[in-house]
């Protein structure tokens, strides 16, 4: 269930002035791919085969419009997802493919739970891949102005997995935004990333959890998860805490956390490590450190509750318990949202689209506010601070 696509690194593309243009006809567009594709050397009855069925998908992009689970808060939507039924088949999964779990431990440092949610959040360990035929969410994605300069470059993927027998044009299915697999792989991902696991002589990301588990562990490490290291612990917090130092946007040594009265909920500190304070729902809600390696998350999906949600998952699979939900304040729904969006840049706070979610850029803008206004500055915006602007 990846909610937005991965952060892209583009392949070699054909020269700008033959990249194909997103919107108009689709047939138009259709022929201006295959045009760059052959431009980058792909022959013509390759790029004629793979053309031949797609077809613009509408329901790709309906499930584009309407990703409304990014407007859920973090307790709402970890509450929804982790399940005792997820925890569990989780457990079982670690022990059915611990010598693959041993081997990315072993090679890339990352511990099994990061993958184990990231497999459960996806795709219920490999049960709900997604039905959307790939290639033609890929080209109906790329066709539409919204993200071309994500999509296009993923067609061109898909044709190069197509000439090595790996993609299916007319059959190949997954999520809407063109993931496929058990842990969701965009097509340049899978070139860049692709591991055949189970050693059979092919990258099966649909079809063999070794593979899927090796390849997503290589896209982790490649996008910089650092070996052995943690990524997010439950803490305790004091009550008289600098709230304005929370927040991903500031930084502090683990130490210095510790000094200032954090501790952890369970276990001990990664003290020589660095942190950031997490308050997903404010100072009176759950409160996390998040270390390095939380923000490789943010180059896997760049939602805040989905990030945090699958970070803490993995803390869970790893042993720790369910967090603590404290008391936070009610939050603002959907209108309310939007109208603080439009207040806070009105007054100069690059807050990107007015779309009432409570994205990193909105929380930095809440947390300036509240420090001008003399609030509590954790970044969680309220009813209160709304009146006030």
């Amino acid at each position: 269930m990846r909610l937005v696509p991965v952060l892209i690194v583009a392949v070699c593309l054909a020269p700008a002035t033959s990249r194909a243009q997103c919107g108009g006809e689709f047939s138009s567009f259709v022929k201006s791919l295959k045009a760059e594709a052959m431009a980058m050397g792909h022959s013509a009855a390759t790029v004629d085969a793979f053309f031949a069925p797609i077809r613009q998908d509408p329901k790709v992009l309906r499930a584009d419009r309407a990703q409304g689970v990014f407007r859920k808060t973090f307790i709402d939507f970890s509450q929804a997802v982790i399940s005792k039924n997820r925890l569990d088949h989780g457990r079982n999964n670690a022990r059915q493919y611990a010598d693959i779990f041993a081997r990315i431990e072993r090679e890339h440092g990352i511990a099994r739970g990061v993958l184990l949610a990231f497999w459960a959040l996806e795709t219920d360990y490999g049960a709900v891949q997604g039905d959307f035929n790939t290639a033609n969410a890929l080209v109906t994605l790329a066709h539409d102005c919204r993200r071309p300069e994500l999509f296009r470059p993923q067609v061109l993927a898909a044709i190069r997995l197509f000439e090595r027998g790996d993609f299916d044009p007319a059959r190949t299915t997954g999520a809407w935004a063109g993931e496929i697999g058990q842990v969701q792989m965009l097509p340049e991902d899978i070139l860049r990333n692709g591991v055949d696991g189970d050693g059979d002589g092919h990258v099966q990301l649909k079809a063999s959890a070794a593979d899927a588990l090796m390849s997503g562990a290589k896209m982790l490490r490649g996008l910089g998860w650092r070996a052995g290291e943690p990524w997010l612990q439950e803490v305790t917090l004091p009550a008289d805490l600098d709230w304005s130092l929370t927040g991903l946007n500031h930084e502090l040594p683990v130490s210095d956390w510790a000094g200032r009265g954090v501790r952890a909920r369970t276990g001990e500190l990664a003290r020589g490590l660095k942190g950031s304070i997490l308050l997903p729902m404010g100072r009176k809600g759950p409160a996390f450190i998040a270390y390095p390696n939380f923000r490789v998350y943010f180059e896997w999906n760049k939602s805040f509750v989905y990030v945090t949600t699958a970070a803490y998952f993995a803390t869970r699979l790893e042993g720790a318990p369910v967090y603590d939900p404290g008391n936070p304040d009610p939050g603002l729904g959907d209108s309310d949202m939007k109208a603080l969006q439009s207040k806070l840049a009105a007054r100069g706070h690059d807050v990107g689209k007015i779309d009432g979610i409570l994205g990193e850029k909105t929380r930095e803008a809440v947390q300036k506010e509240q420090m001008r206004l003399g609030l509590p500055a954790d970044a969680w915006p309220t009813r209160d601070l709304l009146d006030r602007l």
